[in-house]
């Protein structure tokens, strides 16, 4: 079975709830992803043999989600070639505001692209990797150009009294 290109990782399971918003979108617009459990803190050594491998692989776009301290996205960045797309996820102790912090401050050299705090940075987390994909398959840049227009005509045009 071939890599899927989309590779969804989270710092722990309780991060699942956030991201689950990223695969159900990349799940509409049929694009295959791979979910895995990588703690920077917990499991460094299962973090670093993704990270070194994960291009190898097949992978073409990881998709990262990390709480607190958040070093997960960063952490990938330093050891992959490959896009990292962070999404901080909400916090009791600081609203997220601490993973949003950590996940964008990265150092020169090792970007991030960080999206909003929660599940509206994973949906577009998941349009994100969507959009890396169409510039080079034409399938997903077709799907992404119908989830748009389908997104758009849903809006009303006037305001309906309730």
């Amino acid at each position: 079975m071939p890599t899927p290109p989309v590779a969804l990782v989270m710092g722990s399971q309780s991060d699942w709830s956030t991201l689950k918003r990223s695969a159900d979108i990349l799940k509409e617009l049929g694009i295959a992803y791979q979910s895995k459990i990588i703690s920077a803190h917990r499991t460094p050594d299962r973090l670093w043999n993704f990270g070194t491998s994960a291009e190898t692989q097949g992978f073409k776009v990881i998709i990262a989600g990390a709480g607190g301290a958040a070093h997960l996205p960063g952490m990938l960045a330093s050891k992959t070639r490959l896009p990292i797309i962070g999404v901080p996820i909400q916090t009791q102790t600081l609203s997220g505001i601490d993973s949003l912090y950590s996940i964008v401050q990265m150092p020169r050299g090792y970007p991030v692209a960080t999206m909003a705090i929660g599940e509206t940075g994973a949906v577009n987390a998941a349009l994100m990797a969507a959009s890396i994909l169409a510039t080079f398959d034409t399938t997903v840049a077709e799907t992404l150009s119908a989830w748009r227009t389908e997104l758009s005509n849903s809006i009303p045009e006037h305001p309906i009294d309730s």
